[in-house]
């Protein structure tokens, strides 16, 4: 499904990564999670998922390739992002704002929208080399997947 790494041993969904990043540089992954959680909000916001979906289907993957041991420090900027955002911020939002800052950097990321029937609910997160990076492992243990964009 995603394409392989030599490096698909070192993504881990929770821990930042072992190098020392530079606040500037926190800073500015931090910045452009936060605007595109702002986006995708004014796309939820208008009842426009439709929107928010292309966007991130289409969301191209840069040339640049960073080390797969980056992916922890991406997803915690855009934990902090969160954190710094004006509003609870939904499952979606953050997969499709986790998805494009990801890709931003070279690494191919991929949003899975998932369900689950009893109790009914829905669900979204982010998976690189099929491996969940911004939510718990077992993900596809409890959601049955609607799709992967």
């Amino acid at each position: 499904m995603h394409s392989a790494s030599s490096n698909s041993t070192d993504i881990n969904a929770r821990t930042i990564a072992t190098r020392k990043v530079k606040p500037f540089d926190r800073l500015i992954l931090v910045l452009k999670a936060y605007a595109r959680l702002v986006r995708f909000n004014r796309d939820l916001a208008h009842n426009q998922f439709t929107r928010l979906y292309d966007v991130v289907r289409a969301y191209p993957l840069t040339r640049t390739k960073v080390s797969t041991r980056d992916i922890g420090e991406i997803c915690y900027a855009v934990d902090l992002a969160c954190i710094w955002y004006w509003k609870e911020v939904l499952c979606l939002q953050r997969s499709a704002a986790t998805t494009c800052v990801l890709r931003d950097v070279g690494i191919p990321a991929k949003m899975v929208m998932g369900v689950q029937q009893t109790p009914f609910r829905a669900h979204a997160w982010v998976e690189v080399e099929g491996r969940v990076v911004n939510d718990k492992p077992y993900m596809r243990d409890l959601y049955a997947v609607l799709d992967i964009c």
